[in-house]
């Protein structure tokens, strides 16, 4: 027999005893001897009682107390047991014990005088983190232990554990969820309003929401605050803020009220919808109901006036939120900031910003952006100067950095060089991105110099230079026609590294060819080869038009007969080069059956190609053969361009002047056109 440890309290002559008794579970009469209380029962109990002695021996060694049996589960103020926590524990053990732990959970259950309970059962499925543990446990307790019944606190619990795990599907997450209701109909279970509310976060504010108001009205729930708060975040969610203002409508009319978070998510979904009227009836009706704004409703409100023009009244609401105790963050003073600046007032502009770093709140990246926009739109790019020396005190390498790298991209590189030298004497160690931004800044704005005496200045600020950098001052080299120092830098790359990649190599070629030096383009070709690095179509297609802008045309040829022997396939630009090679030498044969072979390989000509072979044959004055090639180009699907029609205007003039096409190749910098 299994036993249970218990102490009875008594009085006896008028003292309060209390003594560990041994009992059957349905003994109530229990007889012991005083003094040595030598005890009849064997079965120890775990519960303190209290009892009343009944019967005592005329000498008082013995004595009959009557003990009455307390509750066997303890309850609170509302009469509800309360769950027992080491039963619990034990439980979750073995369940999170095993991958089949329902046997020994069994054969556990079965050595208890009271099974589990509802809310024991609620507790254990919210210490489980697996949604199908979840599942199979709550099956267990319905077909496995006996007189257990689900009810709708379990119910809830599960459909919650459902709706956050993130091991399932949505599809599968909705097949278990309707499942579920489907079991609380058939076992009679009538859902609470909390449960609405779960489904309503579940469902959000799609077609199955409707389902929620149908349990509501089977179920006979009124929904409550909350209920709706739930229904109108659910609506806003689904990007529906037309069906969440008639929810905020009808708990209005209901005398209901929402929380500030609530509020706050309805303004903001109204605004970006330029709901305009239904945001001031709603921030109207939050004052009115005792729901004071706080920064983030001031930041909703400002950012939807200034973003329909009115700036006056985005300042008013700024200086409510600050009269109001509100301090506003950074996202506020950015808001203000951005209303400002689309309004062009670049002195509010500032001295809103100005405050903004007097209260210590640290500028972004975003600030300086829109600051430096109003600037540039009102020319006034000087008085960042101003700006800079305002935030002295957050100006980071990486603030500083953004700058240097907007203002590169906005065209001005000359205020980024000079930000850029501020930059160099303010720390030790420099910014990467920083510093390609401005090389490549320098180099669009054809200030070579500068870029060469920045390349080789990097290493001071402990930034390694790699082929990219070289690449970038390479190409504004080779735009330039500047030779010289073109050769030496790639000198000091074979010398000092970085080694030449193969863009380095294909700029080479075509800045060589660009200035007619044909002999060094070959040259640096061969070097090429012999490198670690092997040609590629790019280098193929700038050698050959190197050729043959020059007049080598043989070589030309015999190159682009050597790109399939490298294993390489001619592209539409190859052939197109070669085309444009042949028509300058009045070798229209040639260029015409150049055409028939791309098209035989099944390389596509772009209008590029076919206005190079328009001109050509127009010049040629082979008239119909030009007016079959302009029907086979619209066959194909091509736009004809302004060149196009130029081309078919002299056709039709019978005029033969020479047009130029210009086309510049993104990779090599070549314009690949008619014959000059």
């Amino acid at each position: 027999m299994r036993h249970h440890h218990r102490r009875l309290a008594t009085v006896h002559g008028g003292r309060l005893f209390s003594i560990r008794l041994f009992a059957t579970k349905h003994r109530y009469h229990v007889p012991f001897q005083s003094p040595n209380f030598q005890l009849v029962n064997t079965r120890p109990f775990a519960t303190k009682y209290s009892g009343r002695v009944v019967r005592e021996t005329s000498d008082r060694r013995s004595i009959a107390v009557r003990v009455e049996t307390a509750n066997i589960l303890p309850t609170d103020i509302r009469g509800y047991p309360l769950p027992r926590r080491d039963l619990i524990c034990k439980v979750i053990k073995i369940l999170q014990s095993s991958s089949d732990p329902f046997p020994d959970l069994s054969e556990y259950l079965q050595t208890l005088n009271v099974t589990i309970t509802p809310a024991e059962a609620s507790e254990i499925l919210k210490c489980l983190n697996h949604p199908h543990l979840c599942l199979e446990f709550f099956r267990f307790c319905s077909s496995d232990i006996p007189n257990f019944h689900h009810n709708s606190y379990t119910y809830n619990r599960l459909l919650l554990i459902l709706s956050k795990s993130s091991r399932l599907r949505d599809s599968e997450r909705l097949d278990l969820i309707l499942a579920i209701l489907d079991d609380m109909e058939r076992c009679g279970v009538r859902g609470s309003i909390s449960t609405i509310n779960i489904l309503i976060a579940i469902f959000g504010g799609g077609a199955d929401v409707e389902k929620c108001f149908d349990l509501v009205k089977k179920w006979d729930l009124q929904m409550n605050s909350y209920t709706y708060k739930c229904l109108l975040q659910a609506y806003l969610r689904s990007n529906n803020p037309n069906k969440a203002f008639e929810v905020y409508a009808e708990l209005r009319r209901r005398g209901h009220k929402l929380d500030i978070f609530a509020y706050n998510m309805l303004l903001d979904a109204l605004a970006k919808d330029n709901k305009v009227d239904q945001v001031y009836k709603v921030f109207e009706d939050m004052k009115r109901k005792y729901c004071e704004p706080d920064e983030y409703t001031y930041t909703i409100m400002i950012r939807m006036t200034g973003k329909i023009g009115k700036v006056d009244e985005s300042l008013a609401l700024f200086q409510e939120m600050t009269e109001k105790g509100c301090t506003p963050n950074l996202v506020a003073y950015n808001t203000m900031i951005q209303a400002l600046a689309k309004s062009r007032m670049v002195d509010k502009t500032i001295f809103l910003f100005s405050k903004m770093v007097k209260n210590n709140c640290r500028p972004s990246e975003f600030t300086y952006s829109m600051i430096l926009n109003v600037l540039v739109a009102e020319g006034q790019l000087g008085r960042l100067d101003e700006v800079v020396e305002l935030s002295n005190k957050y100006m980071s390498k990486s603030i500083y950095a953004y700058l240097v790298r907007t203002l590169s991209k906005l065209g001005h590189a000359s205020e980024a060089h000079r930000l850029f030298c501020n930059m160099w004497g303010f720390h030790d160690e420099g910014d990467r991105d920083a510093y390609k931004s401005m090389l490549g800044s320098l180099c669009d704005a054809g200030k070579t110099t500068e870029a060469l005496d920045l390349l080789s200045k990097i290493h001071e600020k402990r930034i390694s230079s790699d082929t990219v950098m070289y690449n970038t001052v390479l190409s504004a080299l080779g735009k330039l026609k500047k030779i010289s120092d073109l050769y030496d830098l790639y000198e000091k790359m074979k010398q000092d590294g970085p080694s030449p990649d193969i863009f380095s190599y294909n700029i080479l070629i075509s800045s060589f060819g660009r200035a007619g030096r044909v002999a060094e383009a070959v040259q640096i070709f061969e070097e090429l080869e012999n490198s670690n690095c092997k040609p590629d179509i790019i280098s193929f297609n700038s050698l050959i038009n190197c050729l043959g802008k020059n007049g080598d045309i043989d070589e030309a040829h015999m190159r682009f007969k050597e790109i399939r022997e490298k294993g390489l396939s001619p592209d539409v630009v190859t052939y197109s080069t070669l085309i444009e090679c042949f028509g300058k030498t009045d070798k229209i044969e040639m260029a015409c059956r150049l055409l028939d072979e791309m098209l035989a390989e099944g390389c596509s000509p772009n209008i590029v190609t076919y206005n190079i072979l328009l001109d050509c044959l127009e010049r040629s004055g082979r008239t119909a053969e030009a007016v079959d090639l302009y029907a086979k180009l619209k066959q194909q699907g091509l736009t004809p361009d302004s060149f196009t029609y130029a081309i078919l205007e002299r056709l039709q003039s019978g005029s033969h002047r020479k047009v130029r096409v210009r086309r510049k190749n993104p990779i090599t910098g070549w314009v690949v056109s008619p014959l000059r």
